[in-house]
């Protein structure tokens, strides 16, 4: 039988052989013509076409903005019959003041020519607009009532008498109120920088003759504006005591004396774009102004008294530049108006769009083509090209600004916005789309950062570290350490060696031993030791040397067999009566030690193992805790000993520990801030800040918890009274805790701490010594803060709170209410 079928698959028709395959004859008149079913043409509604145009306005160069935003409005206004295609408008114009900020000026110029093209359709988007301030001004959505209000301001032509002017000067009467009742208020200062930040868009609108007005508000809000808050000092980047000069200005105060000196130049305004003043009506035409067909009254508008203070926390903001000491200027400096213009518009965008990274990260890149032509240099422009093109030059940098802008998220104080992962994701896709732009911008702010890690806030700098290992493993790890290797020669100590130590543990966290040092040059070698290549520490016990090695042999073996606590009580009975025999203070020292460290070399194999020991032996380590404080140290202590090379994996147990509650939050401050303070030492070890501020932030998250739970509505008695002792046990809880760390840090601060005093001759003039005591300003500074911001936290959250004491209110019997002759059911029933 034939091994495969030889049968011809081929054409059959006459001929034969194996061409064709079987085709339909082809005649010559089928070559002229096209037979096949013609697809079916659509064409696109008309409302998508202004829906496109609407949300891609202004992000092509290749198209001339003013001509989009003509055809916009006339086309609408043409078709203003379409409800759809009204709506779309409308809508899509509100959704982009709210959500893409650059875009006000052009979305401002499409309603003002729809007006003229179609009063009733610039007042019915007029309305909503104003519809929607007053609904976010009742909710104290306040960066929402900013946008709202330029958008109003950017419309100024089409108001009468002082239009948008009359509702800046009703804000500024209840910011001076605020202000008034308090020195120490915020809301009056965030009203005072809204009035601030809409004068320069009304003042480059097309609106004329309001000099006199802007010229006069700016002069009642400067006594607000230059007057410093008192938490200024606490949320700077730098620290005034470390270094006064670092120390940047407030935002708003800077923004005062830039409107300042723009008015006194006529405000040119250089920076923000004008649509409306190159307008053509067709090719031919030469340009006209802006002229309104007709003014209506600025729409009703009210500003609720007391003032609404909303959902978001407020805090005094200071002016941050990474780029700010550079030998040439690649961003504005701060005392030009482009500076915070570009800034506050970007940095809303940047928070507004954080459901979408990446379009964030297109946004910030393409910042060039919301402003003027001459505001920014060709993106990826060499900064030694902008040495050439430096002294009349006032152009900028599109990639710094958006680099700039994303860095003073991330360093925001006390808390920004939004998660830190996202800033490092934005700053990330920044450098995927643009990378021969953003690349350069960032390596001159990371070396920025690191030439002031001595003087800037402890908080931020290990912002800067997690960051910066976090940028680097999306990036294989490469740098160019060799800029670095000075640092190498300091004092472990010293902030900068800090840093290089922290930075490649980090990064070890997110790779392994090996490979990071592959990626280093041969100075930093040293720093990834051989302990820190083992994937799983060794076992002290297996050493005879070790003390009670036997015990802790079979300790850990039973653990293994994971044996029950009946089991494993005669050997630890047997280390405690060893460590008794040789005179150990506390015998549940040595004991704890054995068993922890076997939970730790049994579990070393990944967190599920290492946390279903402890499920297993936490009855046993909860009675060692309860039954001796000192054991309970030990805990931590073995934790962080045989996790010394790998203190990511310590740390992370440290937190599961507290969470099962066999340690305390007061355990971890003790066992590092006494213990092992080593004359102030430990306090420059990176991981060592991040278990603390952790464990910190354990204790403020769960009494943010019971506030929510004491302020929620419907709460009555006997509900109130429980939560309100347990809300103030906890505030005493965790101020105690807070004034532990002042208590121990402040001694290193001041060089008053007992081993710092011991070391070398005793009179604190040793090299390292104001090295430590620098180390403890900076923790004192970072967890006062802290103290400050919660307490302040749950004092406004309380002025509202249902009083202690208040009854549910009766309800009342149905049969009380009965109107006479009226029988009820009950008594029918009873019949």
């Amino acid at each position: 039988m034939a091994d495969y079928e030889r049968r011809n698959n081929g054409y059959r028709g006459g001929g034969g052989g194996s061409g064709g395959g079987g085709r339909k004859r082809r005649y010559r008149d089928d070559e002229d013509f096209d037979r096949r079913p013609q697809r079916r043409r659509y064409e696109e509604p008309l409302f998508v076409q202004i829906r496109r145009q609407l949300l891609t306005i202004a992000e092509s160069a290749a198209r001339r903005v003013e001509d989009d935003v003509v055809i916009i409005a006339k086309t609408v206004a043409e078709n203003y019959d379409d409800e759809e295609l009204r709506d779309t408008l409308i809508n899509i114009s509100l959704d982009l003041v709210l959500e893409q900020p650059m875009k006000i000026p052009f979305v401002a110029a499409t309603a003002l020519f729809a007006y003229n093209n179609k009063p009733e359709l610039g007042t019915e988007l007029l309305n909503k607009a104003a519809s929607a301030l007053q609904k976010y001004i009742d909710s104290g959505s306040w960066r929402e009532v900013k946008l709202l209000v330029r958008f109003l301001g950017c419309l100024q032509p089409l108001f009468e008498g002082d239009g948008i002017f009359t509702l800046l000067e009703e804000l500024f009467a209840r910011a001076v109120d605020l202000q008034t009742a308090s020195s120490e208020d915020l809301l009056g200062l965030e009203l005072v920088k809204i009035i601030l930040f809409t004068i320069p868009y009304v003042m480059s609108s097309p609106a004329t003759g309001f000099e006199s007005q802007a010229s006069a508000l700016l002069e009642k809000t400067d006594i607000i504006a230059s007057t410093p808050h008192a938490l200024v000092d606490l949320v700077n980047t730098f620290s005034p005591v470390e270094n006064e000069s670092a120390a940047g200005p407030s935002l708003i105060s800077v923004l005062q004396g830039q409107l300042q000196g723009e008015a006194s130049k006529g405000w040119e305004l250089k920076c923000l774009p004008r649509p409306w003043k190159d307008v053509r009506e067709s090719d031919g035409d030469e340009q006209k102004p802006f002229e309104a067909v007709a003014k209506i009254a600025f729409p009703q508008i009210t500003v609720p008294n007391p003032v609404p203070y909303g959902p978001r926390a407020l805090f005094p903001e200071v002016y941050l530049s990474v780029y700010a000491k550079q030998e040439v200027d690649t961003v504005p400096p701060v005392s030009d108006i482009t500076s915070s213009l570009l800034r506050d518009a970007l940095v809303d965008t940047l928070n507004l769009l954080d459901f979408n990274r990446v379009a964030t990260a297109k946004y910030l890149i393409d910042v060039d083509c919301y402003y003027t032509r001459h505001t920014f240099v060709k993106r990826a422009t060499p900064f030694d090209r902008m040495r050439e093109i430096a002294g009349d030059n006032t152009a900028w940098k599109p990639e710094d600004m958006a680099v700039d802008a994303v860095f003073s998220q991330l360093f925001q104080l006390p808390t920004p916005e939004h998660k830190l992962v996202y800033y490092h994701s934005v700053l990330t896709e920044c450098c995927k789309i643009a990378p021969a732009a953003i690349a350069p911008s960032l390596g001159r702010a990371i070396r920025f950062l690191y030439n002031s890690l001595e003087t800037m806030d402890l908080e931020l700098s290990n912002r800067f570290l997690d960051w910066f290992a976090h940028h680097l493993s999306n990036f294989g790890f490469t740098w160019k350490w060799s800029e670095w290797v000075e640092g190498l020669e300091l004092p472990a100590i010293h902030p900068r060696m800090a840093f290089i130590n922290g930075a490649l543990d980090k990064e070890i966290r997110l790779s392994f031993a090996q490979r990071i040092k592959g990626t280093l040059p041969e100075p930093y070698l040293p720093l990834i030791t051989e302990s820190k290549e083992k994937d799983t520490p060794e076992f002290k016990y297996s050493s005879e040397a070790t003390p009670y090695s036997k015990e802790g042999q079979e300790l850990m073996q039973l653990i293994r067999k994971k044996a029950t606590d009946d089991e494993l009580q005669p050997i630890i009975a047997a280390i405690e009566e060893q460590a008794q025999g040789l005179g150990v203070e506390d015998p549940k020292v040595p004991s704890t030690d054995a068993l922890v460290t076997s939970i730790c070399f049994v579990g070393s194999k990944s967190l599920s193992h290492v946390l279903s020991c402890i499920e297993r032996n936490k009855d046993r380590l909860l009675a060692v805790g309860a039954a001796s404080e000192k054991a309970r140290l030990q805990i931590i202590t073995s934790v962080m000993e045989y996790w010394a090379d790998q203190t990511g994996i310590a740390i992370n147990i440290i937190d599961k520990l507290l969470n099962y509650t066999i340690i305390s939050p007061m355990s971890v401050l003790e066992w590092a801030l006494i213990d092992h303070i080593e004359a102030g030492a430990i306090l420059s070890k990176p991981h060592i800040y991040e278990m603390i501020a952790a464990t910190v932030g354990k204790v403020t998250n769960r009494m943010r918890q019971i506030v929510a739970a004491r302020t929620q509505k419907g709460l009555y008695e006997p509900q109130l009274s429980v939560l309100e002792d347990t809300l103030i046990r906890e505030r005493v809880e965790m101020k105690n805790l807070f004034k532990f760390i002042e208590d121990a840090v402040v001694s290193v601060a001041t060089g008053s701490n007992d081993e710092l005093m011991e070391r070398g001759d005793g009179s604190g003039d040793m090299p390292e010594d104001a090295i430590l005591r620098q180390w403890g300003r900076r923790w004192l500074r970072v967890f006062r803060r802290k103290a400050a911001v919660e307490d302040a936290f749950i004092s406004d959250a309380l002025v509202n709170a249902t009083p202690v004491g208040t009854n549910a209110p009766m309800r009342e019997d149905p049969a009380d209410t009965a109107a006479d002759g009226d029988i009820h059911i009950a008594d029918a029933d009873g019949q």
